[in-house]
Order: C-alpha cells, then structure tokens, then sequence
C-alpha cells in the first residue's frame, strides 16, 4: 500500500534581532562643532602664513647673477643680479676672488689677509719714515727703497715664519700690502724701469725726534729769537742792577746811622771816663757792621766813607794805635743825637721796670746775654 507522502513542513526563517539604533548613528561628539571648525581654519591659516613669512625672509629666492661683460646694464637688472666687485660670475653662480669670501650678493674681503695686510703695510711705513727723518735731521740715512727689497723685507718679517712666506694667503697678503704702500706712500720709477717709494714729507715729520725738531725750529726762527733772547737778557740784567742797587742804597743807611750811634756812644764814655778813646778806628767799625759777605764788595764800605767824611759831626784822621797807623772817626758834636738816644733809652726803661714781673726766666736770659754782648763791645773801644 502505498502510503501518501507528507509534506515536511518548512522551517521558519528567524526574526533577525533588530539592530541597536546606538550602533547605526555616529555620536554627535565626533564631528567639531561650527564654533571650533571657524577657529580650527583660523589655527591653520596663521601657521601658513607664518611659515611662508620665515621662508621669505630666511631663503629668499633670488636670481642668478648675470653672466655679460657689463652686467650693470638696466636689461639685466630684472631677470639677473649684477655681478659684484672682486667676484666672478658664470652660469648664474658667484665665486668670489682669492682672498675675498661670499657674504650674500657681495665678495667681502678676508679678516685675516687685511689684518697681515696692514701689519705689513706699516712695517714699511716705519722703516721708511724713519730713515727720511733720520736723513732730514742729521743728512744721513736713505731717501728712496726700491720695491724689491721691500718684497724682501716682507719675507723676513716675523709673520711669514707663523703663515709661511710660500703660503698663498701670505702671498695674497702682500700684494695687499703693496698696494697700500703705493696708495701710501710717493713713488717714482728709477732710470732701470724699478719702482721705488719714499715716507711723504708731512708724514716724516710725525718720526722726528723731539731735539730734532728743536733745533730745526730754533734755527729756522732764529731771526727773532736771538733779539728776543737779547731784550729778555738784558731787562733781567737791568732788574738785578736795580736791586742791588736798591739794596745798596738802603743797607749803606742802615750802616751809616749805626757808626753815628756807635761814635756818639763812644764820645760819651770819653766823657764820664776820661781814660777812654773819643775815636773809634775805622776798620774795626767795619768788621763789626759788615758781614763777611758784605765785606767781599767794596762798593758798600766806599759809599759809608763818603758819608762819614761828608758829615761835619765827625772827623776822620789817622793815629797811631799799638804801633800802627790806623784811620780813626770821632764825634765832634754834643747833643746831637744823644737827647734822642736817651729818651729812647728812658722808654725802655720805664718799659722793661712796668713788665719786670712778667718776664719769664728765657727772657731775663736773653737779656743778660745783650748786655754782656754790648760790655764786651765796649771793652774792645777801650782797649783801643
């Protein structure tokens, strides 16, 4: 028997779980806001425009340098750079001559080649200017240096032990050096075709020594300095004469009013003292008044004699004493000057009884010493 087939029944399709709806839409934090998208554009365009402004300014684009004879023609000015000096130009590129190093669009010349330069120009500067000035001031010494042996003298300097006479910079360094020299000093060139220099005058001046230009502006001046020196001389001579004179003139005074004094005071003694000399010898004056200086001119002793002897208070004669004849002076008038001398006297008198008590054992000393100096001078008249 056949049996009816049954239908298997068909499975149902699953219900696919329904998706989250968290996992299908983005999260509102993940895209900026329009706030910060603006200052997110902001950020940007200023770091573009800083770096643009430091690439200008730090490598700034430039055009090749110009490669014609006469790169300083306005054609070139645009689409080249001219070429500058001490530099060569080729392809656009610039190298800079020996000696010279690239700074920019300019060949700057070396620090150390002008510094070698310049010690070597005034190394030569030196020698020359010193020899001319030696040749101005005593005629010996050399004028003119041939530029060899300045080439020479270059070699032997102390410098080309330290670079090397052979290096290139040292050579380089004298060529610089002999084109200050020329610019420096004079030049001429010799009957042999050789260059040869000399220190200008005005500059040789500066090597002088001081003694030299002393005699050289005494000698060139000496036109007026010597009437000059002679007026000077003998206004000095005329101002000495007229102070000694002066001084003459009031010491003989002085002189002249002691022996007055010293011969009224002696005729005096003679007085009150018959036994005592009325005279007093001339020469003893003299040594007692005078100094031994004053005594060595004989002009200041002659002039008291003429007023002694013009003087009719006193008489002058010779007389013997001890022996000897000997020029003796004596007072001849009374009352002359002794009322004078005595009130004078009183004074100090009465002057020296007020202050007796007040004087101090130094001054009662000095005192004692005055007297015994005047007792010991009266002593002496007597004696003669």
């Amino acid at each position: 028997m056949y049996s009816t087939p049954q239908k298997r029944p068909k499975p149902k399709p699953r219900p696919h779980p329904k998706s989250s709806p968290s996992l299908l839409v983005p999260p509102e934090t993940l895209f900026p806001t329009k706030a910060e998208f603006l200052r997110l554009l902001a950020v940007l365009a200023i770091a573009t425009s800083v770096f643009f402004s430091f690439n200008f300014l730090f490598n700034p684009r430039s055009n090749p340098f110009c490669d014609g004879p006469d790169p300083s023609l306005d054609f070139f000015s645009d689409s080249c750079e001219p070429c500058p000096s001490h530099g060569r130009c080729q392809e656009g590129q610039l190298q800079c001559d020996q000696g010279y190093t690239k700074r920019g669009k300019l060949c700057v010349e070396d620090g150390v080649i002008q510094d070698t330069a310049t010690k070597l120009a005034e190394m030569v500067e030196i020698r020359l200017c010193e020899a001319y000035a030696e040749y101005l001031c005593h005629g010996i010494g050399t004028i003119w240096v041939e530029q060899n042996d300045i080439w020479n003298d270059f070699d032997k300097n102390e410098l080309a032990e330290h670079v090397g006479s052979d290096n290139a910079i040292f050579m380089y360094a004298k060529q610089r050096a002999m084109e200050m020299i020329s610019g420096m000093l004079d030049r001429r060139t010799n009957s042999l075709g050789v260059q040869e220099f000399k220190c200008p005058d005005m500059l040789a001046e500066h090597y002088k020594p001081s003694s030299c230009r002393i005699s050289q502006w005494i000698s060139e001046h000496a036109l007026l300095i010597f009437p000059v020196c002679a007026a000077l001389l003998g206004i000095t001579l005329l101002l000495r004469k007229f102070h000694q004179r002066q001084y003459l003139s009031t010491r003989v005074d002085e002189v002249y009013q002691q022996i007055c004094e010293e011969l009224e005071e002696k005729a005096l003694m003679n007085r009150a003292n018959e036994k005592c000399e009325p005279w007093v010898v001339a020469s003893t004056l003299r040594d007692s008044l005078l100094s031994l200086k004053e005594r060595k001119n004989p002009e200041l002793w002659k002039k008291v004699e003429e007023l002694v002897r013009e003087d009719s208070r006193m008489d002058c004669y010779p007389t013997l004493v001890k022996g000897e004849s000997k020029v003796v002076w004596e007072w001849q008038v009374e009352g002359s000057l002794s009322s004078s001398r005595k009130s004078r006297k009183g004074e100090a008198s009465k002057l020296k009884s007020s202050k007796g008590t007040e004087r101090s054992p130094d001054q009662h000393l000095h005192s004692l010493k005055a007297d015994q100096r005047q007792l010991n001078f009266d002593t002496t008249m007597l004696r003669q």
